[in-house]
């Protein structure tokens, strides 16, 4: 039997007893911290299979809490975690509310930059950047390395960052032999039997920010790969970006899916299967 314990914008989390949880991914969207009416069809199922897609590929990097992606696609069965208080952030390139924090103070997460960056500009070398995890209705905020030591110790967060960097080097190297850009991305990394582990979604279009290496260049940031139509779709509205949104066109729903599906074989190789029998391991 199982027990909802926990349902977010997009996941709806699932007590299934043994120490274990179904994470559901279904295809509801959101946009600008709000959810909208209609549906992505096949979104869920890309979140999940690019979750398991990459958690095989880092299994000699960092244990992860994944025992079987289900029949339907979306539905991951995991292992119960003690997560980490803090998003696990890696930066490769000055975008978002970095590249806002850098025009600001010229620091990013508190942390000094050389002078002259343009937006999208590739960084020296990728950075951890923490954020908190913030409560329903409210947003992460961005902190320091030294404000994450204080929320879970120095060496947690030495072995977050470590993890963290790790998975980002070898799967923007991963991603540049399929033409993308991580520009940055985010990790849930929580305790299971004593070690740290990946948790959560799993460098998708939704946690990342993935480019199109061929429109990229400094001073401009390229669309996302992920649900850009919707976003421009809702900007050029003039939405005032509080509940409830305008419903969406057909057409922004099917570009949106196009994106989604188009991002899973870019990233994978193959083309999103459609739903088996049979639960599938993983690892």
């Amino acid at each position: 039997m199982r027990e909802l314990i926990h349902q977010g914008k997009v996941r709806d989390v699932y007590d299934i007893g043994a120490g274990l949880l179904a994470m559901v991914a279904s295809d509801r969207i959101s946009a600008f911290d709000v959810v909208m009416a209609e549906p992505v069809p096949d979104k869920g199922r890309v979140l999940s299979g690019l979750t398991a897609f990459w958690v095989k590929e880092l299994a000699a990097i960092v244990g992860n809490h994944l025992v079987a992606l289900e029949a339907d696609g979306r539905t991951m069965v995991v292992r119960r975690a003690e997560m980490l208080p803090i998003e696990c952030i890696v930066r490769g390139y000055l975008s978002g509310s970095a590249w806002a924090e850098y025009r600001r103070a010229g620091t990013v997460h508190g942390m000094a930059m050389p002078e002259g960056l343009q937006e999208a500009d590739r960084l020296a070398a990728p950075v951890f950047t923490p954020s908190t995890k913030a409560a329903v209705g409210d947003h992460d905020e961005n902190i320091s390395v030294d404000q994450a030591a204080d929320l879970v110790g120095s060496d947690v967060v030495a072995k977050a960052s470590a993890i963290s960097l790790a998975i980002f080097e070898h799967a923007s190297a991963r991603l540049a032999s399929a033409g993308l850009i991580l520009a940055d991305t985010k990790f849930e990394l929580g305790w299971i039997d004593g070690r740290l582990s990946l948790c959560d979604e799993v460098l998708t279009p939704d946690s990342s920010r993935l480019w199109e290496r061929a429109d990229w260049r400094p001073g401009f940031t390229p669309a996302s790969f992920d649900k850009q139509p919707v976003r421009d779709w809702l900007e050029a509205t003039g939405w005032d970006k509080r509940p409830p949104p305008p419903a969406l066109p057909d057409e922004v729903v099917a570009a949106t899916r196009v994106r989604y599906l188009a991002a899973y074989e870019r990233i994978t190789g193959e083309a999103l299967a459609p739903s088996c029998d049979e639960p599938r391991p993983v690892g």
